[in-house]
């Protein structure tokens, strides 16, 4: 009896012992099993790669602006240019001196000549009826003569057929031969009712002067 007295007093020692130690004793320490402690996992540490630092952000300023223009090259259209406002002005030749005219003597016919072809080519003065003009060309003025302000004049020979058409037309005499290209395609529109001799319709040799002057423009 004094064994089972002394073991309920240590008992009852050691469990009020534990309350007064807040706990600190295992009420296991009596039982048969062993508690076993999980191995805790080792704590990885990780390290960040380290981030560089943001360049500051441009202050937009006149030096700024400076230093972005330094660096590029200008451009052909960007640079300025001198113009120089005689390049654009083209000089105006003088105009050429006229020509010396070359006169050519018709031999006077006393009687019906032949020419390109046609038979009885009569002189106005051997004709009963001279030839009368219908129709009359204007000569066009050459745009170079008339802008350098160039006059002359211009005789045209020609034949009046027997229907009033001009042929065989040529210079004869002239001022300026830059004239007589207009002078000819003009005297080749002209219309006549031709001349007659003994009352039926004949060849004439006749001539006509085209005057080219500014003054009449």
């Amino acid at each position: 009896m004094r064994r089972d007295l002394i073991i309920g007093i240590l008992c009852s020692v050691l469990l009020h012992a534990g309350l007064g130690l807040g706990g600190e004793i295992n009420f296991n320490f009596f039982s048969k099993k062993r508690v076993v402690k999980k191995d805790e996992a080792p704590a990885i540490q990780l390290e960040m790669p380290k981030l560089e630092p943001e360049p500051p952000e441009p202050v937009e300023g006149n030096e700024s602006s400076s230093e972005v223009a330094s660096l590029v090259p200008p451009s052909v259209a960007d640079v300025p240019g001198v113009v120089d406002l005689n390049s654009f002005v083209q000089p105006v030749q003088p105009p050429p001196p006229p020509t010396a005219g070359v006169t050519m003597t018709i031999p006077k016919s006393t009687g019906p000549t032949t020419s390109g072809g046609m038979t009885k080519v009569f002189d106005l003065k051997d004709l009963d009826q001279a030839p009368v003009p219908r129709f009359r060309a204007q000569p066009a003025y050459p745009f170079e003569m008339k802008r350098q302000g160039v006059s002359a004049e211009v005789l045209i020979e020609f034949i009046c057929d027997g229907n009033g058409d001009v042929r065989d037309a040529r210079v004869i005499k002239s001022e300026n031969s830059a004239f007589d290209a207009a002078a000819l395609d003009a005297i080749y529109k002209w219309k006549f009712r031709p001349g007659k001799k003994g009352g039926r319709p004949v060849n004439a040799r006749m001539q006509q002067p085209f005057v080219f002057s500014i003054a009449d423009e």
